[in-house]
């Protein structure tokens, strides 16, 4: 039944992508095997329970095959229907052309950006392990699972992949088993052209095990394969990857070429495969056997998780508060941060990423399952959780896998993506950090925490032409607006300590990632800020009736707008300071608030912030004058560059005299 099985899987995908008359049947016949091994004798899951905390993780890195997971995910039991697999790529279907989190019941994290699944699985690895060092004791291994993921040439061709495993090695997560699909095709032809590397030697010198298994000459040799996967399991000191030398497209007549990764193979082809593989079912049916055959891995899986309970309950009775906190952990319990008074307690000047390190260290202590850290920024940025007598954090080591604070190493984009793999495990509330600029970096698995919807806390420092002397190659200019173009990414320029503070509320409360954008210079503490910020946007400084003109700004020039104010207000000129540290957040907020911060019929306006221009148009309408970067930094003090570039007490003053008189 297993070689049935195996074709299953290989026509029902190749079926899907037939009728839809698009996406990659080459993946899914050629690591079926892989899949199938898998997924019927180790993957431990329960269908009846697909959020089972101590299930395995499976990560399809090479989203491209998602056909692979859909008819694994139907043959195994967990909801799909013929219909679903018939609707592959349609609109509003259960299938789309990727995989998608949160949108097919069974999908672990949305993939297809090759190499991001591979830094995801490191980072449930990295959960898993901490959650296991944390709460496990003898006779109790409550967190106790495996995480695997599935990559191809082109995975490991981009450069995430080389970062999150080196990560991975140097950290020892010895439960993440990656299967590399080695079939030396890519969409342009043979990876001769562009990929000749060993991987073995590559994957030996960053510490991983190294198991290959040659499905060329021996196809669907289950036995091989799972030998292959226990070996991987006994070593919990290396993660381990399994080299899996494949055919793409097997059975086909395409079999070997790349003109099956990324296009249906034709009726014609589609028939002739059947043919060779012996397969005579109607299209989308399979043998009633078959099905039978792989619920035993969902009976196995429903018996797994019943012997976890009963587990569970005695570890309640012998270990009561870890039992509880274990439960809060996994349900993503926080304390009620915004009734801490002491979040919001500043005196003096002091740049955000201060007043961050601040609010950070008071969060750490209250919410234990915080973590995160930086790429080797951690000292700029403020990024680390404090040791106190109260309370040791420690670094997450081989040696102390319940340290909180991370040492990602210069891997701003894997940082990100592993961050993502923390956050969708549970049980933590991931964060990472680095300079603002680095963003690019990080940008896209950015937009997959967005995507995901999924609340990772990124620190992003030095936020401006305050950077200073280091020049334009560190000072943002534009990143702003591209992070505030990503869908469902909040992103806060806190203008002092209170605003930080409630940005950080924000963040960890909210159902979706929340960029921190903080400051490298000194800013004043403002009396009338606070939770108020959490609007998004608000009157930080009024004047006596109607205002004549509106000073927006976010972040540090906040400070110029309030400067400004006074000068004006010599003048008889009334004006209202509103600050606006997250648009997203303001956004969301009622028309009548919305009009009660910004009256419409106030047309005079200048918006202030040392970035792009081009988040500020909506708000500055047809009258309104606009200071802002339009052009990269320079190198020199900060002070200077603000005088140089325009950001001054004199020029808003003029700006708003301009605006006036229109």
């Amino acid at each position: 039944m297993k070689q049935t099985t195996i074709n299953a899987i290989r026509i029902l995908s190749a079926e899907a992508i037939q009728k839809a008359n698009s996406g990659h049947p080459g993946l899914p016949l050629g690591s079926a095997p892989i899949a199938y091994t898998l997924w019927q004798n180790f993957l431990k899951f329960n269908n009846k329970d697909p959020k089972w905390d101590n299930r395995d993780r499976f990560v399809l890195s090479a989203g491209h095959g998602s056909m692979l997971n859909y008819s694994l995910l139907y043959l195994y039991g967990f909801g799909l229907k013929k219909e679903d697999l018939m609707s592959f790529r349609q609109l509003g279907s259960k299938t789309p052309g990727h995989p998608e989190y949160g949108h097919t019941v069974g999908i672990e994290t949305t993939t297809g950006p090759l190499g991001q699944g591979i830094a995801n699985a490191v980072g449930m690895a990295v959960a898993e392990a901490h959650l296991a060092a944390k709460f496990n004791r003898e006779g109790f291994p409550v967190v106790d699972h495996f995480t695997y993921a599935l990559c191809g040439d082109g995975c490991l061709e981009e450069g995430i992949s080389y970062e999150a495993c080196s990560f991975a090695g140097t950290h020892e997560l010895g439960k993440l088993i990656l299967f590399y699909d080695d079939n030396d095709i890519t969409i342009e032809g043979d990876t001769d052209i562009t990929f000749k590397e060993n991987v073995e030697a590559r994957f030996k010198a960053q510490n991983w095990q190294v198991i290959k298994v040659d499905l060329v000459s021996h196809p669907d040799n289950v036995l091989m394969l799972s030998n292959a996967i226990r070996k991987a399991q006994k070593d919990l000191k290396h993660p381990s990857v399994i080299i899996c030398k494949t055919k793409i497209g097997y059975g086909t007549p395409l079999e070997g070429s790349h003109k099956c990764h990324g296009s249906p193979l034709g009726a014609e082809n589609l028939q002739k495969t059947k043919e060779k593989l012996g397969w005579t079912c109607a299209p989308f049916e399979v043998p009633e056997e078959v099905l039978k055959h792989t619920a035993a891995a969902g009976r196995r899986g429903a018996r797994k998780e019943r012997e976890w309970k009963a587990m569970m309950k005695e570890y309640e009775k012998q270990y009561p508060e870890l039992a509880a906190e274990y439960k809060a952990a996994m349900k993503g319990i926080l304390p009620d941060l915004a009734a801490d008074e002491d979040l919001f307690k500043f005196e003096k000047p002091m740049a955000t990423r201060q007043t961050s390190a601040q609010v950070l260290q008071k969060i750490a202590a209250k919410v234990p399952t915080l973590m995160g850290g930086s790429a080797d920024l951690a000292p700029s940025n403020l990024s680390d959780m404090k040791n106190t007598e109260a309370v040791t954090y420690g670094d997450f080591a081989p040696s102390h896998f319940e340290g909180r604070n991370m040492h990602f190493g210069i891997r701003e984009h894997a940082m990100a993506a592993i961050a993502n793999g923390m956050q969708l495990h549970g049980g933590v509330h991931a964060y990472c950090a680095t300079f603002f600029i680095f963003s690019d970096y990080c940008k896209h698995a950015m937009r997959l925490s967005a995507l995901m919807n999924i609340p990772v806390v990124y620190i992003l420092t030095h936020d401006s032409i305050g950077v200073g002397e280091d020049g334009p190659t560190h000072e943002p200019v534009e990143q702003l607006i591209a992070l505030r173009s990503i869908p469902n990414m909040k992103v806060y320029r806190p203008a002092d300590g209170k605003e930080t503070a409630a940005a950080w509320i924000s963040a960890l409360t909210s159902t979706a990632p929340t960029a921190l954008v903080l400051t490298r210079q000194n800013l004043p503490q403002y009396e009338n800020s606070g939770l108020k910020a959490l609007k998004g946007g608000y009157v930080l400084e009024d004047c006596k009736g109607t205002p004549d003109i509106l000073l927006i700004a976010s972040g540090s020039e906040v400070e110029l707008c309030v400067k400004a104010k006074a000068e004006l207000e010599k003048e008889g000129v009334k004006a209202r300071v509103v600050s606006m540290p997250c648009f997203e957040e303001f956004e969301k907020q009622t028309e009548k608030y919305k009009e009660s911060v910004l009256p419409s019929a106030v047309k005079a306006r200048v918006c202030v912030e040392a970035g792009s221009p081009y988040s500020w148009y909506k708000y500055a309408g047809d009258k309104g004058e606009i200071v802002a970067m339009n052009s990269f930094g320079a190198s020199g003090p900060a002070p200077l560059l603000f005088e140089h570039f325009g950001f001054t007490v004199q020029n808003v003053v003029k700006k708003a005299k301009l605006s006036l008189a229109k």
